[in-house]
This record gives structure tokens, sequence and C-alpha cells, in this order.
């Protein structure tokens, strides 16, 4: 039988991003298993979370939600930022469930929550891959400098180009069918290639300069992957991650800091005004899991629209 599963990594403090996720994906109707691969302790609501033994995985916890809606809490071991672990968590969910052909398998950066019914998003993988552009450096050429050194070395390493791709690729979202999890195997496998050939420092969330292939890591290599496989895509723009007004997919809040860390007053004072995804965090910040008490979460609220009118007036 088919099912869709969803999933996300997160370390430290990223458990109330988490929680926010889970809120916007009941809300908008998804109903089932939700994977959390994390890394240290967990903390704040995930400590909720009871070991659950029925599942083939060491120290699995669990915690249900809502009878339809139960969220599993994974250890996951490895010296390589989680950032660079998502295809390896992805297969290995692929395996835990035993899942068909036909089962779908999203994952969500910890810091993204979702806008729009589910339904949309269970049709999105039927019409191919389904990933996002970027905001920055969209429209990538295929005969651009970086996808040149990209085909130079997928095809070193024995890789076809199979898609000619026209824009750079976020990592925070990945939708797919299960029988397009050669995908996934190749994001591993060169990811490997990455770390053992090109010296690629896959442990620190860090970047290098332009001039490096692997300026992004995991988003580099994402790219390189679906230039090389032989499936269908289905693209949206950076509308889909609300990076630019137009979008009605989900919200991703990029950069730092993030919306549940930002003293919204004092950004504002600096500059910096609300964006759409720290608006979208604090519309889900309470649902199935109450991240702020309600006198906290009216106040971060107000100060978002205060700040909003205010910086009609005020820029810096």
């Amino acid at each position: 039988m088919s099912k869709n599963i969803v999933c996300t990594l997160f370390e430290k403090g990223y458990y109330t991003g988490v929680g926010a996720l889970v809120n916007s994906l009941y809300f908008n109707g998804f109903r089932g298993d939700f994977y959390v691969g994390y890394k240290g302790d967990l903390g704040g609501w995930t400590s909720k979370a009871t070991y659950n033994n029925t599942i083939k995985w060491k120290e699995a916890k669990s915690l249900v939600i809502k009878d339809d809606f139960i969220i599993h809490f994974l250890p996951f071991t490895s010296e390589n930022h989680l950032t660079n672990c998502k295809a390896e968590f992805m297969l290995r969910l692929i395996d835990l469930n035993e899942l068909t052909d036909e089962s779908g398998i999203f994952y969500f950066d910890p810091d993204i929550v979702i806008k729009c019914s589910w339904s949309f998003f269970e049709h999105w993988i039927t019409c191919g891959i389904a990933v996002v552009h970027e905001i920055t450096a969209n429209d990538m050429p295929f005969n651009s400098p970086t996808r040149v050194s990209w085909q130079r070395i997928l095809q070193n390493e024995g890789y076809e180009i199979r898609n000619q791709i026209n824009s750079y690729i976020n990592a925070g979202f990945l939708g797919l069918k299960v029988n397009y999890k050669e995908l996934l195997n190749t994001i591993v496998n060169l990811t490997h290639i990455a770390k053992e050939k090109y010296s690629v420092d896959l442990i620190n969330f860090n970047f290098t300069t332009r001039l490096d292939p692997f300026f992004a890591k995991d988003q580099d290599i994402l790219n390189m992957a679906l230039m090389s496989c032989s499936f269908p895509l289905s693209e949206m723009g950076p509308e889909a991650m609300d990076f630019i007004h137009g979008g009605f997919t989900m919200s991703h809040a990029i950069g730092s800091p993030k919306p549940w860390n930002k003293n919204i007053f004092f950004e504002f004072v600096k500059g910096s005004i609300p964006t759409m995804a720290d608006k979208s965090f604090f519309n889900y910040a309470n649902g199935a899991i109450e991240l702020f008490d309600k006198f906290t979460l009216k106040r971060k609220r107000y100060l978002i629209k205060l700040t909003s009118f205010l910086s009609r007036f005020y820029s810096k």
C-alpha cells in the first residue's frame, strides 16, 4: 500500500522551527508519520517524546500529536553536519517503512512552514521530482561557469548529463516518489566524492568561495545530482519559498537570526523589517503544538504588525 511520509533533520535549538513545521503540516491537512532525525538532546516540546520499541531504530522516541499524526524522533549519528545527511536519512526511512515505489517521501528544512493544502504537495510529486529555485543565482544557465564545472566533475566520475537545468535549486526542500530514489543514492555518492576527492568539509556548516564548485556543499551536490538524473523534474520558482512575493506553497526562513530567536524591534531599529518567513512562522507558532505562551505570541505578532507598518515611513 502506498503512503507518504515527511521528514526533517535538526540540531540544537532548531526544535522550535520543527514545531512550527509540524503545526503547519497538521493545519494544512497532512496526516501520517513525521520523522525527525536529530543530534544531541531533545529539548522544549520535543522532550515529551517517549521511547518507542516498535520502531527498528535504536533509541527511537515518538510523540502522538493526534491519533492520525505521530512524530518519531530518531537519533542520527554522523560526523557530518546534518545538512549534508538529508539524502542518507531519506533512504534509511524508505527502508525502515518498506515504502513501495508509488509512495512519496518529502524532506523539509526545520526553518520551513507550509502554507497551502497538503494535497498540493501530493499532487506535486506526481508531476516529477519536486524542487524549488533559489533566489540567489536563480538564473543559472546550463552554460554558466559553475554548471560547466559541475558537468566536468560529473563526467569525470562517470555520470551522464541528462537534465538541462537553468536555475539554481534550493536544498531546503525535496519531494519525490520512491521509484525515483536513485536520485538520493546519487546525492549520497556525490557527497562521498566531494569529501574524498575534493576535500570538502562536511562537518561544519559554512560556505567557501563562489569560485569553489562546492561553495554551498549540500545544495551544489543536489544540483549536480539533478543534472545527472534521468527522472522528470517539477520545478517552482523562488516564490514557492517566499523568497519573493507571489508564492502560496511554503515559507523558508533562510539566514539568521531565525524567527524564533529574533528580537523583532531591535532588528527593525537596525534596518531589518519583518520578512514573509517571520510572519509565516508566527502564524504557525501555536497549533497542535504550543511553542509560546499566549501573551508572548500575542506580543510578537503585534511587534511584527507594528514594525511592518512603521517600515512604510522609516528605513535605514
